[in-house]
C-alpha cells in the first residue's frame, strides 16, 4: 500500500474496508464471554489477540492459509487459578502465540521456595485495556496497536506487571511485539519468560522447513530421544507418528545463535505455499529458544519458543545459577518480531541462511 498514492483513499468510506482493529466479546462455548481483538494488517495476514488471556495471540492467517495451531479446546475463558499441577493444560488452546511464565516456565515442581504449576499464570490472566489505536491513512498515519496491562501475583507475595503493546503498520505482514515487565513489589521475584509460538496445519506439513541455528541439546534423554539425534533431519517437518499420541512429544533446547549486536532469528519455510515466517528476537533478551516438536494424529503442531531460559523450571535454574531476580522497581523488556515473506528475494534472503533453495 503505497501511502504516496492518495488516489485510493477517495475510493473508501470507512477504515475497516483496508484493515484495522476490530474488538469484540465470544458469545458461545468454553471462550464465552471472552474479550477479543481482531488485526487485519491489509495484508494479507490476520490474527485474533485474546485480551483477557494476557493479550495473546489464538488464530492467525496469511491469505487463505492458516498459521497457527488450535487445540481441541479452541478459545477457553481465563481461569487464574489453573496453576496447580498439569492444570494449565486444562485451559491450553494453542494459539499462534501462549506466553509462559512471568516468574516460572516449565513443569510441576516443588522446592523450600514453594509449589509451582506447569508454565504458571501469565497465559490466564486477564489484561486491563489501555489504547485501541487504529491507522488513519488520511494524515499517513499507517500504525495500528492495542497496548494493556497483565498483572500476576498476591498481597504479601511476588507483584508483577507486564505491559504489553502488539502493533502492526497497515500493509504489511508483520506483528510487533514489546513487552515492559516490571517488579511493583517490595521484595525480589523470581522471572523467567517463554513466548510458546504454535504452528499447525496446512503451513506446518510434511516437508516444511525449520529454521534455526544453534548448538543445541535435546530434552528427552535415552529411549524418550527418537527425533533430535545428530544425522537426523528433525528440521523438516514429519507425517503424525503414532508414539506422539496423547503426551507423545519431543524438544530441542538451542543456544540459539545471534549477531554481534544479540540480534536472533528462526522460522518456517513452506515451499507448496510458496511463503516463510521469519520470528526475530533478541538474544539479549532471550538467550534461549526451545524447539517442541508434537506430531500426534489430529494434534500435529511444532513450536518455537524464544525464552530467557530453556523450560526446564525455576528450582533447576535456580541451582544453575542462571534465575532472573528483579528488585523492586526493575524493569526488563523483550520485543519480538514475526514477519511473513512471500516474495522471492525475501524467502531465498532469509531461508538460503539455514538452506540452499
Amino acid at each position: 500500500m503505497e501511502n504516496s498514492n492518495q488516489d485510493w483513499l477517495n475510493k473508501v468510506s470507512h477504515i475497516a474496508q483496508v484493515g484495522g482493529i476490530e474488538t469484540s466479546i465470544l458469545d458461545n462455548g468454553r471462550g464465552k464471554g471472552t474479550r477479543i481483538a481482531w488485526f487485519n494488517t491489509g495484508a494479507g495476514l490476520r490474527f485474533k489477540v485474546v485480551i483477557d488471556r494476557g493479550l495473546d495471540i489464538a488464530d492467525a492467517s496469511f491469505n487463505q492459509f492458516n498459521l497457527s495451531w488450535l487445540s481441541r479446546l479452541g478459545v477457553t475463558s481465563p481461569q487464574p487459578f489453573s496453576d496447580k499441577g498439569i492444570d494449565w493444560l486444562r485451559t491450553f488452546g494453542g494459539g499462534l502465540l501462549t506466553t509462559c511464565g512471568v516468574t516460572h516456565v516449565g513443569g510441576p515442581e516443588e522446592d523450600e521456595y514453594g509449589k509451582r504449576g506447569l508454565h504458571d499464570q501469565f497465559s490466564n490472566s486477564p489484561a486491563e485495556l489501555i489504547a485501541v489505536k487504529q491507522p488513519d491513512p488520511s494524515t499517513g498515519d499507517l500504525e495500528m496497536s492495542i497496548t494493556a496491562k497483565i498483572f500476576q501475583g498476591h498481597p504479601l507475595g511476588d507483584n508483577i506487571e507486564v505491559k504489553r503493546t502488539i502493533r502492526c503498520t497497515l500493509g504489511q505482514p508483520t506483528i510487533y511485539l514489546d513487552d515492559e515487565v516490571q517488579n511493583v513489589g517490595n521484595i525480589n521475584s523470581s522471572h523467567m519468560i517463554l513466548y510458546h509460538f504454535n504452528f499447525g496445519w496446512p503451513f506446518i506439513d510434511s516437508g516444511a522447513k525449520l529454521l534455526w541455528k544453534g548448538s543445541w541439546t535435546s530434552r528427552e534423554t535415552g529411549e524418550d530421544n527418537k527425533i533430535f539425534k545428530e544425522g537426523q533431519d528433525f528440521r523438516t517437518c514429519q507425517e503424525p507418528r503414532a508414539d506422539h499420541s496423547g503426551s507423545g512429544e519431543e524438544a530441542a533446547l538451542i543456544d540459539v545463535e545471534a549477531t554481534s549486536d544479540g540480534k536472533a532469528e528462526c522460522g518456517i519455510y513452506n515451499e507448496k505455499l510458496g511463503f516463510a515466517l521469519k520470528l526475530s528476537f533478541n538474544k539479549n533478551q532471550l538467550p534461549w529458544l526451545t524447539n517442541w516438536q508434537h506430531w500426534g494424529k489430529g494434534e500435529y503442531v511444532t513450536g518455537l519458543e524464544p525464552g530467557t531460559n530453556p523450560p526446564l523450571g525455576q528450582k533447576l535454574m535456580r541451582e544453575r545459577g542462571e534465575l532472573i531476580q528483579l528488585k523492586p522497581g526493575e524493569k526488563r523488556k523483550y520485543n519480538l518480531e514475526i514477519s511473513i515473506l512471500n516474495t522471492s528475494t525475501s524467502i531465498n534472503e532469509f531461508v538460503n541462511k539455514y538452506i540452499n533453495l
